[in-house]
């Protein structure tokens, strides 16, 4: 067995947007960090690739509103520091029935949170976008300015950039398959396939779908962390109407509440193409998925864009489509603690992500390194993200709204 001889600060296993942000944040800070991957980096196995993710402060919970707020100013920083862009600033447009709890939660926290917003009945709407989104009479929209399109690969890249400039290691193709406590020296030990064993003060575990399975491996504990397979959709935009469709003509991302959940973003990725997919998946081992849409969440599709977009957009079926995992917890909440047991605070555990996660990398990055270094954060409440909360509750977080990850089309 080979020993690096290596005397690591950290040691951040998982290099996606989380693990990536994680070893930027603890290279820039003066810790002498590795960063493990178990693929290529910047592969398309996990969640943390594509071409798009959406970035919106309307949630219906209070907490992640604020959290958004930061996590935006750290993109903008992070760009000018690497020289190019990866956030692409659009409004954001979150529609559903009027009388939808989570909607209503979302326009309530925006006004708790001073976030700048319209409320639209649904002549409004078409006034709005000039017949690109239709509503029904019974919905309501909500138009937000802060919002936009991150760019996932190449975010990703920047942050490991930017953790190579500050002196991290990088490796990838480095399965992790053992992690424990040295009995010598203190500290913990990381062991990957290849037979190579880091030592590292403190370890940060952000592994996505594949968290479960490493901490069920490495300690026994099992984390209410469940992968899911979903798939994203690009649909086809009429002749004529692509660059009505734009992120530079003004289109929003967008979400629509109730069954289902929708969401998309604009045109940008793809000349003449819109993202636009249902919020969900199916329970899946994450190596081992059937990358394909499931035919319910087609067909629901299918019908929400023939009822939204007055038929400028091409219903018949999706032009491409892209396999992705989530790493979802029961209430949809992240999970942000120290693993506990006999690793006490020595190893931190980040997952549960997926869905709503990738806009927080450079905050949650942050927030990880500041719990290794200091034990606590001051600039998120993490009562919400403890896994503590699971204990005699396997629900987790009382919500008073609506799930937003809708099984029925898996």
């Amino acid at each position: 067995m080979a020993n690096s001889g290596d005397q690591l600060d950290v040691i951040v296993i998982g290099a996606g947007i989380m693990g990536s942000a994680t070893a930027y944040q603890a290279a820039k800070r003066g810790l002498k960090t590795i960063l493990l991957e178990k693929f290529d980096f910047l592969h398309h196995l996990g969640s943390s690739h594509g071409e798009s993710r959406t970035l919106r402060a309307t949630y219906p919970e209070e907490y992640y509103s604020s959290m958004v707020l930061k996590s935006a100013q750290l993109w903008e920083e992070a760009e000018a520091e690497i020289g190019f862009k990866v956030y692409f600033k659009a409004p954001q447009f979150d529609l559903g029935p009027k009388d939808n709890k989570s909607l209503l939660s979302v326009i309530d926290n925006c006004r708790k949170n001073e976030i700048s917003h319209r409320v639209l009945d649904a002549r409004q709407v078409f006034d709005e976008f000039t017949g690109r989104i239709e509503v029904p009479e019974n919905w309501v929209g909500l138009v937000s300015e802060i919002g936009g399109v991150i760019k996932p690969t190449k975010a990703v890249y920047m942050f490991q950039t930017l953790a190579f400039k500050h002196g991290c290691n990088l490796k990838d193709n480095r399965e992790v398959v053992d992690v424990r406590r040295d009995s010598v020296r203190g500290g913990i030990l990381v062991e990957t396939v290849r037979g190579e064993t880091f030592w590292c003060r403190k370890c940060v575990v952000t592994v996505g779908a594949w968290m479960q399975k490493l901490i069920k491996q490495v300690s026994g504990v099992v984390l209410p962390v469940q992968a899911l397979e979903t798939c994203v959709c690009y649909w086809k935009i009429k002749d004529d109407h692509a660059t009505e469709f734009m992120i530079e003509s003004g289109f929003p991302s967008f979400a629509s509440y109730g069954v289902p959940y929708v969401y998309g973003t604009p045109s940008l990725e793809f000349p003449g193409l819109l993202k636009i997919a249902v919020h969900g998946g199916r329970n899946c081992d994450p190596g081992d998925r059937k990358w394909a849409v499931a035919p319910t969440a087609l067909a629901a599709l299918r019908e929400w864009i023939d009822g939204r977009f007055g038929g400028l957009v091409d219903s018949t079926s999706p032009v491409s489509t892209q396999s992705c995992l989530y790493s979802m917890t029961p209430d949809e909440d992240y999970v942000i603690d120290f693993l506990g047991g006999e690793f006490g605070n020595d190893i931190v555990v980040a997952g549960g992500f997926s869905g709503h996660g990738f806009k927080m990398g450079p905050l949650v990055g942050k927030v990880l390194v500041d719990l290794v270094i200091d034990g606590e954060t001051k600039d998120v409440e993490l009562n919400h993200f403890k896994l503590g909360r699971f204990e005699g509750n396997p629900k987790g977080n009382l919500k008073e709204f609506e799930d937003q990850v809708n099984p029925l089309f898996y």
